[in-house]
C-alpha cells in the first residue's frame, strides 16, 4: 500500500505542475496578445498573474517541500499585484481572486484546498483596503471580453483541478481496494487462522477457512469459545492480558476435539481491537509430550539402575573382603611356608583384589547418591584425622611413584560437624588423581585450614595439568582426563564423588589448572563447629603466589592454576 500511494503522489505532483504550466500558458497568451490602453499597467497585472505558473515551473513544483511553499506563497502575491495594477476589485481582473482557490485545489493535498480558501478571502480583502486607502486609482478602460476571457480561464482550471482530485480520490481508493483484496486473499490462503477482536473480545472477522473440527459460526462470539469449557478461563486471561500490556500467549483444545491444542498469539491494535493468530500445534505437543516421556523413562532407567547397583552393595563387597581376606592370609603365610611363586600369586591376587574393591565402592556410592539413598552421618570430630589418615593410605603409593607428598595443618584442632568417611574420602580421592597425574620428582601438597564457617581442603600439584576442553567435563561421572594409560586407572568418579560428598554438605568444589604446569582442587564446606572459634587465619598475601608449590611451617602456598 505504501509503494502504491507513493506511485499515486507522484503522478499528482506531475499533474498540478502540468495545471500551472498551462496557467502559465493562458495567463501568458493574454498578457502578451491583450491589447492594454496606454494610461493603464494590464499588460504587467496579466503577467503578474501569470507569475505563480513561472514559479512553480521554476522550482519544478513537487519535487519537495521548498517547490511548494514557494508556490503557494506566489499565488496571494501575483494575484494580489494584479489587482494592485488593474485597479482592484473593480478593474477587470477582479475574478482572478478567487485564483488561488483554484490553484489550491489541484495541489495533494486537502489541507491545500482550506489554503486556497483562505488565500482567497486574503487577497480580496487586500485590495478592499488598497483601493480604501487609495493605493488603487487607476482602473483601465477595457471592454467586458478580459473579464470573461479570465473568469473562463478560472473556471477551466477549476473544473480541471476538480476533475484532478476526483481522479485522484478515485485511484486511492482502487489502490486501497486492491490492497484489500490482496491482503484478505493472503488471509484467506495463509495456514492459520486470524481473528479480529472487538474491545470486548468478541470475534468479528475470521479470516482462513476454520477446519472441519472447528467450530464454524465464530462471528459474533467470544473469543474463549474457542476453547474447552475447562480451559476458557484461560483463554479469557489472556485477552485481559492483551488488552493491559498488548500482546498475550495461550494454548488450549478446542471443544469438538479435545485431543488436538491451539496455539494463540495476541496483539492489541491501537483502535481497542485485537487480532488474534491460532495455529494448530497438536503435532508440536504431541512431539514435545513424545520427548518428555522419553526423558522421563530414561530418568526412570537410570534411577532403577542406581538402586540395584544400590542394593547389590552387600552382595559385591562380601565375596571381595573373602577374596582379599584369604589372600592375605596366604601372602603373610599364616598356616605355613608357601612355594615362592604361590606366593606371590597371591600377592597379585589381594593388591587386585583391593583396588577393584576401591572402584566397586566407587560405583556403590555414586549409585546411592544418584538414586538419593545415600545420607551423611554427621559427627563432631577433628578434620585433621581424617585428613591425616588419608595421607597415611596414599603414602605407600606416593613413595612408589617417588612424588614428594606433603600435608600442612593447623597445629590447633579443626572441630567440624560432618561425615567422617566423606571427608576422608575427599581427601583420598583429591590425592590419589593428583599422584596419578604427576610424573616422577613432582609434588603433591595438602592443605587444610578453617575459614570462618568453612573447612577449605586443598590439593595441589605440579602434575601435567589437565586442558580447557577436559577442565569442562571432570566432575560429572565417569568423565575422565588425560590419556588412555591415566584413564584405565580408575572409573572417572573420583572428582565426581568429590563434587558429590561436597554439595551433600552444601559446599562446592572448583578445580583450576594450567596445562603443563600442575592442578589446584579447592573443596570448601561449611562444616565448622560454631562452638569452636579457631584463631585469625593470617593476612592474604598481596604479591602472587608462586607457581610451584612450596611449604612452610603450617600453610602451603601453592598457584591457582588459572
Amino acid at each position: 500500500m505504501v509503494a502504491a500511494d507513493a506511485q499515486i503522489d507522484k503522478r499528482a505532483r506531475r499533474a498540478a505542475a502540468d495545471w500551472h504550466a498551462v496557467w502559465l500558458l493562458a495567463l501568458g497568451a493574454c498578457a502578451i496578445a491583450w491589447p492594454a490602453p496606454a494610461d493603464s499597467d494590464l499588460t504587467g497585472a496579466l503577467a503578474a498573474a501569470a507569475a505563480p505558473g513561472l514559479v512553480a515551473q521554476a522550482s519544478r513544483f513537487g519535487t519537495g517541500r521548498l517547490g511548494t511553499a514557494l508556490t503557494i506563497l506566489a499565488w496571494p502575491l501575483g494575484i494580489g499585484a494584479a489587482l494592485a495594477l488593474s485597479g482592484g476589485l473593480a478593474g477587470p481582473l477582479a475574478p482572478l481572486a478567487f485564483a488561488p482557490a483554484a490553484a489550491m485545489t489541484v495541489l495533494n493535498d486537502r489541507r491545500f484546498i482550506a489554503l486556497g480558501a483562505a488565500l482567497t478571502l486574503a487577497t480580496i480583502a487586500a485590495a478592499v483596503l488598497a483601493a480604501n486607502v487609495g493605493a488603487i486609482d487607476v482602473v483601465p478602460r477595457v471592454g467586458p471580453w478580459l473579464s470573461l476571457t479570465i473568469l473562463a480561464i478560472e473556471a477551466v482550471g477549476l473544473a480541471a483541478a476538480l476533475q484532478l482530485t476526483r481522479a485522484r480520490a478515485v485511484e486511492r481508493e482502487a489502490a486501497r481496494s486492491d490492497e484489500t483484496a490482496r491482503l484478505k486473499a493472503l488471509l484467506e490462503h495463509n495456514p492459520f487462522l486470524v481473528l479480529r477482536l472487538d474491545s470486548f473480545g468478541v470475534v468479528r472477522e475470521a479470516f482462513c477457512g476454520a477446519p472441519e473440527d472447528w467450530d464454524h459460526g465464530l462471528i459474533g462470539q467470544p473469543f474463549e469459545t474457542l476453547a474447552s469449557d475447562v480451559q476458557r478461563d484461560a483463554a479469557r486471561s489472556a485477552v485481559a492480558l492483551m488488552r493491559r500490556s498488548g500482546a498475550a500467549s495461550v494454548g488450549f483444545a478446542p471443544p469438538a476435539a479435545p485431543d488436538r491444542f491451539l496455539a494463540v498469539e495476541l496483539r492489541a491494535l491501537e483502535n481497542g481491537d485485537g487480532v488474534a493468530v491460532v495455529r494448530d500445534a497438536s503435532r508440536e505437543r504431541a512431539y514435545e509430550a513424545h520427548l518428555e516421556q522419553a526423558r522421563d523413562e530414561a530418568e526412570s532407567l537410570a534411577q532403577a539402575k542406581s538402586r540395584f547397583l544400590a542394593n547389590m552393595s552387600h552382595e559385591l563387597r562380601t565375596p571381595l573382603n573373602a577374596i582379599i581376606g584369604f589372600s592375605d592370609i596366604m601372602r603373610s603365610k599364616l598356616f605355613g611356608p608357601l612355594a615362592e611363586r604361590y606366593a606371590e600369586y597371591a600377592g597379585l591376587i589381594h593388591e587386585s583384589g583391593g583396588h577393584l574393591l576401591d572402584l566397586i565402592n566407587d560405583v556403590l556410592d555414586m549409585s546411592k547418591i544418584e538414586a538419593d539413598r545415600f545420607t551423611l552421618t554427621l559427627e563432631p570430630f577433628d578434620a585433621r584425622e581424617a585428613v591425616a589418615a588419608a595421607l597415611r593410605l596414599t603414602r605407600v603409593q606416593a613413595d612408589t611413584a617417588k612424588i614428594t607428598l606433603r600435608g600442612a595443618l593447623p597445629p590447633h584442632e579443626l572441630d567440624v560437624v560432618a561425615d567422617r568417611r566423606a571427608i576422608k574420602q575427599i581427601v583420598l580421592n583429591l590425592v590419589s588423581n593428583a599422584l596419578k597425574f604427576t610424573p616422577t620428582g613432582g609434588q603433591v601438597n595438602v592443605l587444610a585450614r578453617a575459614r570462618g564457617p568453612e573447612l577449605e581442603i586443598i590439593v595441589a600439584d605440579t602434575g601435567v595439568g589437565i586442558s580447557p576442553a577436559d577442565l569442562e567435563r571432570l566432575g560429572k561421572p565417569y568423565e575422565q582426563a588425560g590419556g588412555a594409560d591415566q584413564r584405565r586407572q580408575g572409573t572417572g568418579l573420583g572428582l565426581s564423588l568429590v563434587r558429590a560428598f561436597a554439595e551433600l554438605h552444601g559446599g562446592s568444589m572448583v578445580i583450576k589448572s594450567v596445562l603443563g604446569e600442575g592442578t589446584a582442587v579447592s573443596v570448601r564446606l561449611p562444616v565448622m563447629d560454631q562452638a569452636f572459634r579457631p584463631p585469625p587465619a593470617p593476612p592474604e598475601p598481596t604479591e602472587p603466589p608462586p607457581r610451584r608449590a612450596a611449604v612452610g611451617d603450617n600453610v602451603v602456598a601453592f598457584s591457582p592454576r588459572a
